[in-house]
């Protein structure tokens, strides 16, 4: 024992490790496809941002702020910053000051981590990644609807259909008058129960009492049940725009259902917001949500202009298809190079070279080892070919390729010309994946 202490990862920030990064890829590589399908364009911003983007963008009296942001003050000039809880405050913010729009409405998606300081539980982890969506400068409902046929179809590419994708839940926060409107009468129907509030609905009666209606408190079920609806409170506008959304969705065969209770977590939201729900992921059943907000832009010091967009939990998402709809993934190679015998390595540095310049993935044995040990790694490292490079092979310029899966598109191991190799094999792969 040398005495020195082990160290380990920060509770709830998670190593990905190469047997489970391979699905993350797949993952990644799907549901960018779908979002280039709709002509969103990548947009990345820092990971620390100043903590008074997100105080006035998420909301003061939000659990966000008040709870789970992992805020410090920069030692070097005094600045607080914060590791961002959330990204559509960043994109807004970088937005703004880049004047993006200047040349009209903006498609934009992002893939990155966020940080949160939560009690880490499967699906929820202090460090947590998210693909986003946000598109600004538009104002009809065919942009709500059209980035949920977007999300709709994310989950058809991962394999996600049927009663295996998640289900949408959708509901309209109306426009700031009318939830004011019902902001009032909430409190009053709240104030009139007071006895049964807990403590934290007490603490968010006057300031954020939409928050009440998340409770899961069994005390407090029959008080929430009895309140006031927003939709009561709509106006023929919010009305029609929420109609022509579900409208939409109707046409183009994707299920959904209204519900009125439905808030989202952060104060800058009104219109057509959404949350997609799956029951096989115990409490943490959001895989994405998002909605409208359409004043943010305008609350974060930029020109006012109209903006909808979600998140999708990569953790969750990555977990739900574990769980119901796991994909063959391969390993990605197309072959093992094998050697032995006096100057093997030099010339299977050679042949490995060549066959990727040719656009193959190869992986070369280092190291010594015998045939039988080489041959078992090739096995295990899941290539589709294994080329054999020995002295008979090498003495008369040839390589023995060995097909070492099922689907290869070969059948018994054959001799080609050294010169040859990157061409035999690639015509096998393509042979290989035109059946599949």
């Amino acid at each position: 024992m040398s005495g020195i202490e082990k160290l380990a990862g920060v509770k709830g920030m998670n190593d990905l490790l190469p047997d489970q990064s391979g699905l993350w890829e797949w993952v990644e590589s799907r549901v960018a496809t779908v979002f280039r399908q709709y002509g969103y364009r990548a947009i990345r911003t820092p990971i620390l941002e100043p903590t008074a983007l997100f105080v006035r963008g998420i909301g003061e009296v939000t659990d966000i702020v008040e709870k789970e942001m992992y805020t410090f003050t920069d030692a070097l000039n005094g600045e607080q910053l914060t590791l961002r809880p959330e990204n559509t405050a960043a994109v807004v913010r970088s937005v703004i000051e880049h004047n993006l729009l200047y040349d009209g409405p903006k498609r934009l998606w992002y893939l990155g981590p966020m940080f949160r300081h939560e009690r880490p539980q499967r699906g929820r982890y202090r460090q947590f990644h998210q693909f986003g969506i946000e598109a600004l400068g538009l104002t009809g409902p065919d942009i709500d609807a059209e980035q949920l046929l977007m999300i709709h179809r994310v989950w058809a590419a991962v394999g996600l259909v049927g009663d295996k994708a998640p289900r949408l839940e959708i509901n309209s926060l109306g426009q700031k008058e009318e939830r004011l409107a019902h902001r009032a009468a909430l409190i009053a129907h709240f104030q009139a129960h007071a006895s049964v509030l807990d403590a934290d609905a007490q603490r968010r009666l006057l300031t954020n009492p939409l928050r009440i209606l998340d409770s899961k408190n069994p005390a407090m079920r029959e008080v929430i049940a009895g309140a006031p609806l927003l939709r009561d409170f709509l106006g023929e506008q919010s009305q029609a725009h929420f109609q022509a959304v579900l409208s939409v969705l109707d046409t183009h065969g994707v299920s959904y259902l209204v519900n009125p209770r439905l808030v989202r977590g952060l104060d800058y939201y009104n219109l057509t917001v959404f949350e997609w729900i799956t029951d096989q992921l115990g409490a943490q059943g959001t895989v994405c949500g998002g909605g409208r907000y359409d004043t943010l832009i305008e609350q974060m010091g930029g020109k006012a202009a109209p903006a909808c967009g979600f998140a999708i939990g990569v953790e969750r998402l990555v977990e739900l298809l574990k769980e119901v709809a796991p994909p063959e993934l391969s390993s990605g190679l197309d072959l093992y190079i094998v050697h032995w015998g006096e100057n093997s390595s030099s010339a299977a540095i050679r042949v490995a070279e060549q066959c990727r310049s040719a656009g193959l993935a190869v992986q070369m044995h280092c190291g010594d080892a015998g045939l039988k040990s080489q041959m078992k790694k090739a096995d295990q490292s899941g290539a589709g070919f294994a080329v054999l490079m020995g002295d008979d092979e090498r003495a008369n310029g040839v390589v023995s390729i060995k097909p070492l899966r099922a689907d290869s598109g070969a059948v018994a191991q054959e001799r080609v010309a050294i010169e040859n190799t990157a061409a035999v094999i690639a015509g096998l792969r393509r042979a290989m994946h035109s059946t599949e």
